[in-house]
């Protein structure tokens, strides 16, 4: 597996950024002109309010100029708003301060705490649910983004090998290389993406569709490549099948050690959660929770 290095230049200048005032930020990102942030700074020393108040009174910046520079000085990436090529389903990175943002944000000080402690074996985290369209995928990229976003290395493999949707959801070409070559023993380089504007988070694709996803899941080659990705990144967090089309949730969670449900509200049996729940049960994975979808 090679990864990919092409988001280094954006790196080193976010690192440059993080050294630099929040006017000089915003005036750097809005591309103003000297006589611009003297304007602004006319008004701001007038008024006796901040530059980024001051630069969003006279209309050359808005509050997401402001929050995205304060975003840069506190070590905390996010896409703003204006950064198309992020589906609008990954709140986390295009409107990280609202109270669907919070609620992620909330989920994974409970998973930190639970499956993260000081000592305990390092594990990846399977995303599963009963039934198609219950949300996991939508769960998977936002839990994806809020672990990256404590500043460690964080991987979200597609390992749905049924209906593959990551590489869609964060604005990704479709790529041959992927998961699904690596369990079938294929050679590929370049299997591991980088995802614009938020440096800390790499996804790996499913790749090509195959005909045999829980055949391929069931390898060996699958486990042995969760040990070898748990030891590259901090977080490992895994997007999987709904359980109604098969084992390859299941199985797929066993080989992480972790897994979290997800159910939607008004929409998933009840009869369906008790029946994954129980097969979760006889396996090795350990149940970090179970959450309701109400997006």
């Amino acid at each position: 597996m090679n990864q990919s290095d092409n988001n280094a230049p954006a790196a080193e200048s976010q690192g440059v950024l993080h050294d630099r005032s929040i006017g000089r930020i915003i005036a750097a990102a809005n591309k103003l002109t000297a006589d611009q942030v003297e304007q602004i700074l006319a008004h701001q020393k007038k008024l006796g309010v901040r530059f980024g108040e001051a630069a969003v009174a006279l209309g050359l910046a808005n509050g997401e100029d402001v929050l995205w520079a304060l975003s840069q000085q506190f070590h905390y990436p996010y896409a703003p708003g204006s950064a198309t090529q992020l589906s609008a389903e990954v709140v986390l990175a295009g409107k990280p301060f609202s109270v669907q943002a919070e609620a992620f944000r909330v989920l994974r000080s409970q998973i930190n705490m639970r499956l993260f402690a000081a000592g305990q074996q390092k594990r990846a985290i399977a995303v599963i649910s009963p039934e198609k369209g219950d949300g996991k995928s939508y769960f998977a990229a936002n839990m994806a983004v809020a672990m990256s976003q404590l500043g460690g290395r964080t991987l979200l493999v597609d390992a749905d090998m049924r209906n593959p949707r990551q590489h869609e959801i964060f604005g990704l070409e479709e790529s041959r290389a992927g998961l699904s070559g690596i369990l079938s023993g294929r050679s590929e380089s370049n299997v591991i993406r980088t995802i614009p504007d938020l440096p800390s988070l790499f996804l790996m694709p499913v790749g090509t569709v195959p005909p045999n996803p829980t055949e391929l899941l069931e390898r060996p080659a699958f486990g042995l490549l969760m040990r070898e990705l748990l030891s590259k990144f901090d977080y490992v967090i895994v997007d999987t099948p709904a359980a109604e089309f098969g084992a390859d949730s299941i199985i797929a969670a066993a080989h992480c050690g972790a897994a979290l449900v997800v159910t939607r509200k008004d929409a998933t049996r009840f009869a369906a959660v008790q029946d994954l729940v129980a097969s979760l049960s006889n396996g090795p994975a350990e149940l970090a929770g179970v959450v309701l979808n109400e997006h």
